[in-house]
């Protein structure tokens, strides 16, 4: 029966903001006395072909979504995430019919997390797509997904949804930790030392990759999707006065719970960005070099805030934005001298894979009936069980 054996074989799927592909991973899932070890048998990352991205980019963007194309692009990516998933299984050497679940976050392509009136409604919505009837459908294996929303019912903004794993997994009675994560968004997870589930806080803190990636596509007329090792922004000097005009960005200022993404920090906003600098008369190494320091400062601030009230002494960091060394070593840039920075490979778990691997653990818990959300991190009135499963066939 589903979830009853002693090893349970899982797949998570990740594709986040920054549209780099699509992140698979098939974890090994060990529970013994309640404590929940992840292990982590195979990964890869499929890209998306540049067609694929730029029609996902068009739905991010209200004035050029249609109906139609979100309608198709969910059945489309539902197809790819199906593929992508069973070549991870079948690389991996694992049987197919030794999967017991899939669990897909899905693509966001919209997420508006304060309420906004609808038809004489205050409303909040949010939406990822990539269907899970055709993953289950397709790989015959019972498929997750659709998590945000039944947060956002106890009115919670479906967001931050790591935490509850990070808790889970990596919470220490001896040291305190900030987890960090640095995508198209940056968000924080911040576990005091030998703290209690209730003491956790998560939030967004802002730009993670988004408005660095958007400036190389800029800088270099396409031909780079990103500043491959912080090459152009070290190159560049800090235009103080302009990063001062940046971080009045009302956003940063708000108390959490917080989360943010691509409504704010997309494309509008980083051309907004380099119209500015094109005022300003910057370089483009100068203009590369001030939107890093921009997500290095905005991430350090809220790290710093934390260190002395929660004992922190480790950050470990994940996601695209760990192979920049220029942006990684303006986080370290101001941080206590006790408080070591590290790569969350260090900790057992690979930068890369880490949320692909920890929906695979938001699967699980909804599979095994079990609350998945965090309300002090998404600001929701009670623990819910997040998610919504299409059953497969090869399991019964």
């Amino acid at each position: 029966m589903l979830l009853e054996e002693s090893v349970i074989y899982g797949v998570g799927i990740m594709s986040g903001t920054s549209l780099d592909g699509i992140d698979v991973a098939l974890v090994k899932i060990d529970e013994v006395n309640s404590e929940i070890q992840l292990k982590l048998e195979h990964f890869d990352s499929i890209p998306y072909d540049d067609k694929v991205k730029q029609e996902i980019l068009h739905l991010c963007d209200p004035n050029k979504a249609s109906i139609q194309m979100i309608s198709s692009m969910n059945m489309l990516l539902g197809k790819m995430f199906a593929d992508a998933a069973l070549k991870v299984i079948d690389d991996s050497g694992v049987r197919r019919e030794d999967i017991s679940f899939i669990s897909s976050h899905g693509q966001t392509i919209f997420h508006q997390p304060e309420a906004i009136h609808v038809a004489g409604h205050l409303v909040t919505s949010t939406l990822q797509i990539g269907d899970i009837s055709t993953i289950a459908e397709l790989t015959g294996i019972t498929t997750v997904g659709d998590f945000r929303t039944r947060d956002m019912a106890v009115g919670g903004q479906g967001a931050p949804l790591v935490p509850y794993a990070d808790y889970l997994l990596f919470r220490n009675q001896e040291i305190g930790r900030v987890l960090v994560n640095i995508g198209g968004i940056s968000n924080l997870t911040i576990l005091p030392k030998d703290c209690d589930e209730s003491q956790v806080k998560a939030y967004d803190t802002g730009p993670g990759n988004m408005i660095i990636d958007y400036f190389a596509r800029r800088i270099t007329s396409g031909k780079l999707t990103y500043d491959k090792d912080g090459q152009l922004a070290a190159k560049g000097n800090i235009n103080q006065d302009w990063l001062d005009t940046l971080l009045k960005e009302p956003y940063y200022h708000i108390e959490p719970p917080k989360s943010t993404g691509r409504e704010l920090f997309g494309d509008s906003y980083a051309e907004k960005l380099w119209n500015q600098a094109d005022e300003l008369s910057l370089s483009m190494e100068d203009r590369m070099a001030t939107v890093t320091k921009l997500t290095a400062i905005t991430l350090k601030n809220e790290i710093k805030r934390h260190i002395e009230s929660d004992h922190i002494g480790e950050v470990y960091i994940s996601g695209g934005g760990s192979y920049n060394p220029t942006l990684i070593n303006e986080i370290k840039q101001g941080l206590p001298p006790q408080v070591t920075l590290r790569k969350m490979d260090e900790i057992g778990m690979p930068a890369d894979a880490k949320e692909a691997m920890i929906f695979a653990l938001l699967g699980f818990q909804y599979l095994k009936k079990r609350t998945n959300n965090l309300p002090q991190a998404t600001g929701a009135k009670r623990k819910v069980m997040m998610g919504k499963a299409a059953w497969g066939n090869l399991r019964g």
